[in-house]
């Protein structure tokens, strides 16, 4: 007998206020109701090392929570999200490699440092990167209050938009497929219903970052 066939590895990731909760949670409602089984996670994940990084980002910098952050990643992937893949699970996570290649490289960490340390992770079938004007960006972030220090920069809406650009790209240049959606004017069901139509229709990838950087 042959086991299940794989589940589909779905990654949300994008600029603080673009609606990676509410669409991950849109998501996951909308496969669940076409009958399929689906686990939402988040990264840092809810492991005892993610939420020590959750409750001490602020006090950690540079290499120093870079190294953390994917510590944190390396377990998530071995632990949960694989299993659940092997069970033919669909896995959905909130911000994954894409917001690393961003948020770690606002702290000063060069990118290629960051590809190094996530060499040999397991690629997203599928990544998602939400993305909007960033004076909408601004506007969400002010509404909502900063959840992290990076969101405490007036200028981090535009970095946040042109690092995530470029993460974009590193994405493809590792043949990752990259749906990129503007989320300015769209709410997170229709921007959900958007992801849904390609989940299932991804192309075969990499299972793992090559050891060597492969950006252009």
């Amino acid at each position: 007998m042959t086991g299940p066939r794989p589940g589909r590895f779905v990654t949300i990731d994008g600029p603080g206020g673009v609606g990676k909760s509410s669409t991950t949670a849109a998501l996951v409602a909308l496969l669940q109701e076409r009958g399929e089984h689906v686990h939402a996670t988040t990264e840092p994940s809810r492991s005892r090392l993610g939420q020590f990084i959750r409750e001490n980002a602020d006090d950690f910098n540079g290499p120093t929570l870079a190294c953390l952050v994917v510590a944190d990643r390396h377990q998530h992937v071995a632990q949960e999200i694989v299993p659940r893949l092997e069970a033919g699970v669909t896995v959905v996570c909130d911000r994954y490699v894409a917001s690393t290649l961003v948020l770690q490289r606002l702290d000063g960490v060069p990118k290629q440092y960051l590809l190094d340390l996530n060499a040999g992770i397991r690629m997203p079938d599928l990544a998602v990167v939400l993305t909007a004007d960033p004076r909408t960006i601004a506007g969400r972030v002010a509404e909502r209050g900063a959840t992290h220090r990076f969101n405490r920069d007036p200028s981090a809406p535009d970095r946040e938009t042109a690092l995530y650009a470029e993460a974009v790209e590193m994405l493809w240049s590792m043949n990752v497929p990259v749906l990129t959606i503007d989320t300015g004017t769209s709410a997170p069901d229709a921007v959900a219903a958007l992801i849904a139509g390609r989940v299932f229709g991804a192309a075969k990838v990499p299972k793992q970052l090559p050891t060597q950087g492969a950006t252009p």
